[in-house]
């Protein structure tokens, strides 16, 4: 669980609702026609652009942001090494039998110990995480969608609350509900476009960018070990897909 994406959400949440209450009531910020306009207008417009499965899907991709766990890069080059030091002892079809953590790792491994050619698992784990890296993408896209149409959807929004008030002048009694729709749309699309759905499409492409990089890494490790790569010097590659500050060998770690 991504504790970092949970206090960001709850805490404006929270900070939103008390500067409401300590203002005034919360009934007055709340409008069903201004939900409906931002919030059936911006699922209306995602499905326009993407389709009912892309959009379903990218709500199930979107749970990435919450509870997704990524394996730590210095475990899995850890777990690479010495994969790669028992390999050169006893040779790769010893590797079935070690317990691997990352299933994508453990694939590669697999490919290894049934004699693949390495040109084969490079191409197979590739195309992998290239159609993985895909399928995020058009979650990220989709909720970016999102937050650039519920903006514009709220000053559609107030619009239709100005026609409205503008129509009914003569009227007293119907001024205060048409101006309430002219202004909780526009506040409506702001929250949601700047507190969730952009949010959660960078948050999406920072854990794609995550696992492409750790993928990556794998592929790079499986094709040492099929090289008889010495693990010291396999190592010191594989930290360099690491920022400088989280690098070291893993002594150290």
């Amino acid at each position: 669980m991504d504790l970092a994406t949970i206090i960001g959400i709850v805490g404006g949440t929270v900070i939103l609702f008390v500067a409401i209450l300590l203002g005034g009531s919360m009934l007055l910020f709340i409008n069903i026609p201004s939900v409906l306009i931002v919030g059936g207008g911006t699922f209306a417009t995602a499905l326009i652009r993407f389709g009912m499965g892309d959009v379903i899907n990218s709500i199930k991709v979107a749970m990435n942001v919450f509870f997704y766990k990524l394996s730590n890069p210095q475990q899995v080059i850890q777990e690479i090494v010495n994969l790669a030091n028992i390999a050169r002892k006893n040779g790769l079809i010893v590797l079935e039998q070690q317990p691997i953590e990352d299933p994508f790792l453990k694939k590669a491994i697999m490919y290894c110990v049934d004699g693949h050619e390495a040109e084969f698992i490079e191409e197979v784990l590739k195309k992998e995480v290239s159609l993985t890296v895909g399928r995020h993408d058009v979650g990220r896209k989709t909720f970016a969608a999102m937050g650039d149409a519920s903006p514009a959807f709220g000053m559609i929004g107030t619009l239709v609350g100005l026609v409205q008030m503008l129509a009914n002048m003569d009227d007293p009694a119907s001024i205060g509900p048409s101006m309430a729709v002219c202004l909780l749309t526009t506040l409506y699309g702001a929250v949601l476009a700047n507190l969730f759905f952009l949010p959660i499409a960078d948050k999406l492409a920072l854990r794609s960018q995550e696992e492409e990089r750790n993928s990556k890494l794998i592929i790079e490790g499986v094709l040492g070990i099929l090289k008889g790569l010495n693990p010291r010097v396999m190592e010191e590659f594989l930290q360099t897909f690491l920022p400088p500050m989280d690098r070291g060998s893993s002594e150290e770690k």
